[in-house]
């Protein structure tokens, strides 16, 4: 089993690239290949999957995407070609907002995704949906924030508040700077 692949990507075609990695070249399906660059070093998170007439691997940029996929998959009646479409028509935390708060219209709106299957996705994977890949380094440097934002004199309500939209693969001093930004156009 595969976690992930870096390499070069060689080829970009409208539904698959290939990574060639240590001079073997891999046929990768992706949700968006036309997000890589030709002839760029990549990290490619897989999934492996085997069928009786095919041995697919498909691909997918940054974590979040993989974990949601992996996700998708346990719903009844969701395969690899359908969770594959999902994540390639929409942002990630959109497709888990609509799955948090039961909006089975926007998710009826994803190719091969009717009212059963959206209603399946809902109901199996409502509160069980997790693919924040927030860190305890990401964790920490929040810690940080709101340290220094209490130090500063902000009330725990607005420190909260703005704590949920910092982007943790920041550091900690670029986070305080986002923060404050945040604070001052509320």
């Amino acid at each position: 089993m595969y976690s992930y692949m870096k390499g070069r990507v060689r080829e970009i075609e409208p539904e698959k690239i290939t990574l060639e990695v240590q001079g073997i070249g891999y046929h990768i399906v992706v949700p968006n290949p036309f997000e890589f660059e030709q002839d760029a070093s990549v990290k490619v998170y897989i999934y492996q999957h085997i069928r009786e007439d095919a041995h697919t691997l498909f691909g997918f940029a940054d974590l979040k995407e993989k974990r949601l996929f992996d996700q998708l998959l346990s719903v009844r009646g969701i395969g690899p070609k359908s969770a594959l479409a999902i994540i390639a028509a929409a942002e990630v935390e959109e497709i888990v907002k609509a799955i948090e708060l039961g909006d089975t219209k926007y998710l009826n709106r994803f190719p091969g995704i009717g009212p059963k299957a959206s209603e399946q996705m809902v109901l199996d994977l409502r509160g069980k949906v997790q693919v924040d890949v927030v860190s305890h380094k990401g964790k920490r440097h929040i810690d940080e924030v709101e340290d220094a934002l209490r130090a500063l004199g902000y009330k725990t309500r607005e420190i909260e508040r703005v704590s949920k939209k910092l982007d943790t693969s920041k550091d900690t001093a670029s986070m305080i700077k986002d923060a404050l930004r945040f604070i001052a156009n509320k």
